[in-house]
């Protein structure tokens, strides 16, 4: 990677003058070492946490190439430690930041808010330990965390961490089915959800999705669902929209439990587990191309040390600063960035439990700013973001409007199975071009591919894949070695697969196309077409259904769905609403579709194929089509441009 010459935006004299890495120079050397003397970039960062086992053999083995046998990745094998203790203990009893604050809460209402301490999150942690442990859960067992943006999703999570357990977190905006499928893939045999929840005005009712999910379970069942009380008074104008016990909620004796019942009495010390380094932190779903999610598994010390070192050196973290990550924890960013990341650092973080509107437009200016002592943008320093590539347009807005021309944006590429940011600019190191990912982070060795797997050098244009593991990498995806290897190794043997297209401009910069499967980025939510298409099909009148992207001004891409309907079925307003219903309560309302076309056909190979590429521009109203030859029908083509959807369904 060389430093460009040219349409770059570069820091503000004075912003960043005590940079962990201060320039372009500076970087290229860390990175050279990273890539040429591993051994010894990783083992200076390992210095920074506590051993109880200290690494003693090889940093890295891995094997990439299908062809030479199963993959792996293994990192530091043979050391020992636990991840809760290095980003809590060590703070506290190390470092001296117990009275620091950890976390800056704000709930749904501005109403609600706490300021957590390093000493009080430590003692909040051991207490959820300990109740965790008084319910059997043991080192190895999979718990399921279903909860809102509270204290106790953080909580939980390090508790699970202590002991040694698994903790498996489903986004709370996810439908019974969807976290059903999750507790049955992960095997739990821990729930842990609240009664409900408001988001905005709108009251969501937890513990029943909770309920229907464990209904669905009866197979695997899962013989204990703790719930917490919510923080806010969960009432409505509607007095029938209360959620009491016995009545609108369901409760179950046998297996239910109220949180404050469990933790009554418990103590707030708890000896963490000490763990292997390939020992399994978490399981986080992501959806898959085949519809069915795909449990990406971690291991403690890589990501330990990865989500670490790329929160200290990508938002060029300093320890009188304080950092928000608008994400939820249900997904990666939060886990990475919310949560580990900033704690192995000792940070000092906002956590936002409700939406950025309510209860007016103002909310994320006027409340969490006050806990920087300023009512401006003053304060900021550097704009994060993430989830899919911003357009140049939006860039400039970020940079100019929020950024006040001042403040960096660092746009990041990385995924749930990278761990935390691959490509990534460093604020006072990278020259900015609006709308790329610059270049890589310090270990990650990065190789644009042609269809037939060769490597392009120079500007170029193609698959985007890796050549080598870094410590944060998935170590598998839950339960199927089969499908890890399908998904991510088998199409280039020797690579890392993305799924995502880039291109590698003459500076070295790489700028992400977009998924080459077929997956949808909605919102920074990934989204599987495949799980999108099996909902609609499942309602009675459609006969098939083909789901492909749209652009889209707010949330980057929306759903588009074509649907054929059986025969003497009609097509009309009141089907679309079912429709939509119908992958609302199946996937989750962040799967809603915008558009849905009524397709008499689909564009179709000879072989049956549908041509979702022929999709994607009848979407878009792109008429230059390119080879259709190859198509059964292409008389459908014209059909379908005729009835194309202008406005949102």
């Amino acid at each position: 990677c060389v430093s460009p010459e040219e349409k770059t935006y570069h820091p503000s004299n004075g912003l960043f003058t005590d940079a962990h890495v201060p320039d372009f120079d500076a970087y290229l050397a860390l990175y050279k070492k990273s890539t040429e003397e591993p051994e010894e970039f990783w083992a200076d960062v390992a210095q920074e946490f506590y051993w109880k086992k200290p690494p003693s053999g090889p940093m890295l083995q891995y094997n990439f190439d299908v062809n030479k046998g199963n993959i792996y990745i293994k990192f530091m094998e043979g050391a020992k430690t636990n991840i809760c203790y290095n980003v809590l203990d060590r703070n506290v009893h190390e470092r001296n930041l117990g009275e620091k604050v950890a976390y800056y809460w704000e709930g749904n209402s501005p109403d609600h808010h706490q300021n957590i301490t390093y000493n009080q999150l430590l003692r909040s942690v051991c207490r959820c330990a300990n109740a965790l442990k008084l319910l059997g859960v043991k080192k190895g067992d999979r718990v399921a965390i279903y909860l809102p943006m509270i204290p106790e999703l953080v909580y939980t999570m390090l508790a699970c961490a202590r002991i040694g357990a698994v903790h498996s977190i489903v986004f709370a905006g996810f439908s019974s089915e969807s976290l059903c499928e999750r507790i049955m893939d992960a095997q739990c045999n821990i729930l842990v959800t609240a009664d409900g929840v408001y988001r905005g005005d709108k009251l969501i009712n937890l513990k029943k999705i909770a309920s229907e999910a464990l209904e669905r379970c009866k197979e695997r069942y899962v013989p204990v669902c703790c719930s917490l009380l919510s923080e806010e008074p969960l009432t409505n104008t509607d007095a029938s929209d209360k959620l009491q016990v016995g009545q609108t909620t369901p409760w179950d004796e046998s297996c239910d439990i109220w949180w404050d019942d469990l933790m009554d009495g418990v103590s707030d010390e708890c000896e963490p587990e000490w763990m292997d380094s390939e020992d399994p932190l978490f399981i986080l779903y992501t959806s898959g191309s085949t519809g069915k999610p795909k449990g990406v598994l971690h291991t403690v010390t890589g990501y330990m040390l990865y989500t670490s070192l790329t929160f200290k050196y990508v938002f060029d973290y300093h320890h009188d600063d304080v950092y928000w990550c608008t994400a939820d924890i249900g997904w990666i960013t939060g886990h990475s960035y919310i949560t580990y990341g900033p704690l192995a650092n000792g940070a000092t973080s906002v956590l936002f439990e409700g939406v950025p509107v309510y209860p007016h437009v103002a909310r994320t200016h006027t409340h969490t700013h006050t806990h920087t002592h300023t009512h401006t943008h003053s304060c900021l320093r550097v704009l994060g973001t993430v989830g899919e590539p911003i357009n140049p347009e939006a860039w400039l807005w970020y940079y100019e409007v929020v950024g006040q021309q001042r403040c960096l944006v660092i746009d990041t590429f990385w995924q749930t199975e990278t761990g935390g940011h691959v490509l990534t600019p460093l604020p006072a190191a990278t020259p900015l071009k609006p709308g790329s990912a610059t270049c890589p982070f310090f270990g990650v060795q990065p190789a644009v591919l042609n269809e037939h797997g060769e490597e392009l050098e120079g500007e170029a244009e193609g698959y985007l894949v890796f050549r080598k593991p870094w410590p944060g990498i998935m170590r598998g995806v839950y339960g199927n070695q089969e499908r890890f290897e399908s998904t991510y190794f088998r199409k280039f043997p020797g690579f890392y697969v993305t799924g995502d297209g880039c291109r590698r401009d003459k500076d070295g910069y790489y700028w992400i196309t977009g998924r080459i499967d077929d997956m949808l980025n909605v919102s920074g939510h990934l989204l599987s077409t495949a799980e999108v298409e099996a909902a609609l099909t499942e309602h009675p009148s459609v006969a098939e259904a083909a789901v492909v992207s749209r652009p889209h001004a707010v949330k980057g891409e929306c759903l588009y769905c074509f649907v054929t309907l059986k025969d003497h079925k009609e097509f009309n307003r009141t089907l679309m609403e079912e429709l939509k219903r119908k992958v609302r309560e199946k996937i989750g309302p962040i799967a809603t579709p915008d558009f849905i076309q009524n397709a008499p056909g689909l564009p179709k190979t000879r072989s049956g194929k549908i041509m979702r590429r022929v999709l994607r521009q009848i979407a878009r109203n792109e008429k230059d089509l390119g080879d259709l030859s190859t198509l059964a029908d292409p008389k459908v083509v014209e059909v379908l441009f005729s009835q194309r959807c202008e406005a949102a369904a």
